[in-house]
């Protein structure tokens, strides 16, 4: 029975435990200073808290965390990596630029173990599902393929430490950066009373997009807090891209905005674009 530390049981990570037991695995979390929700989404993937010496003697080390948190993660561990005597496969499946996944290359590759950069595109499992697409670049993808043997839809990124994030960096720009850019034409319509005129214009000519927004602002409200770091990381993936990186700078300040107490009339605003979206 593969030994798996997942860490951490938020909606992401919990699913993809519970994926991983469902086929079989023995999975490990952490849940010191994790809250009353996190513990219950534990106990019912059956994942099991473990000390980070234990966590460290897994298989494989599957780092899900938000993205400001990715780089403390492998700072913390990395004291009981250096002193595990059989080293696991730490794989950063993070949402961060690949200059950030390098930092964290750096720090795991220091105590020995190996590193797989990683990217989850798409929703938690869910029953009768297949996704989301995990992929996995670097030296050597062959240990993580047993993922695939576990349940997951593992793919291999062609590329060295950096090739995943950089998709990821990608593919997250394009969806949850569209998202942002309805958000702000959205609330700029509301604000000058033509809300409902551009949903009429939308339902008429763009219905595939009116869809997408119906469905993909409920799901960004109370995601927006993590979302605000991505898009700085996808600012720094931009690097020499002056436009690029002002844009989704822009993109962090509005979710940092829409996450805060002062963005909570906007969000009720999109909340009920969405709504009436539905109802056409």
């Amino acid at each position: 029975m593969p030994t798996i530390a997942v860490i951490a049981p938020g909606a992401m990570g919990s699913a993809v435990g519970a994926r991983l037991v469902q086929h079989g695995a023995r999975v490990l979390t952490a849940l010191d200073g994790r809250g009353a929700a996190s513990r219950a989404r534990a106990e019912a993937a059956g994942m099991v808290h473990a000390a980070d010496a234990d966590l460290a003697a897994a298989d494989l080390v599957l780092s899900i965390v938000p993205p400001a948190d990715a780089e403390a993660l492998a700072r913390r561990l990395a004291p009981a990596l250096a002193a595990a005597p059989r080293k696991p496969v730490y794989i950063d499946a993070n949402a961060v630029s690949p200059d950030t996944v390098g930092r964290i290359a750096g720090i795991v590759a220091a105590t020995g173990a190996p590193f797989l950069d990683g990217a989850i595109l798409g929703l938690p499992p869910q029953p009768g599902t297949k996704g989301p697409r995990v992929y996995v670049s670097g030296a050597d993808t062959a240990p993580a393929l047993v993922l695939r043997d576990l349940g997951l839809d593992l793919r291999v990124c062609p590329g060295d430490v950096g090739a995943a994030s950089s998709l990821k960096m990608s593919y997250a720009g394009l969806n949850k950066g569209l998202t942002a850019l309805a958000a702000i034409m959205i609330l700029a319509a509301e604000r000058a009373g033509a809300g409902p005129a551009l949903l009429a214009e939308l339902a008429e000519n763009e219905p595939a997009l009116l869809a997408r927004f119906a469905k993909g602002l409920p799901d960004m409200a109370p995601k927006a807090y993590r979302w605000a770091p991505e898009m700085a990381e996808i600012a720094d993936f931009l690097g020499a891209d002056a436009a690029g990186r002002q844009v989704f700078t822009g993109y962090a300040g509005l979710y940092r905005h829409l996450a805060a107490q002062a963005g909570e009339a906007d969000i009720a605003a999109l909340m009920r674009f969405a709504a009436a979206a539905v109802t056409r």
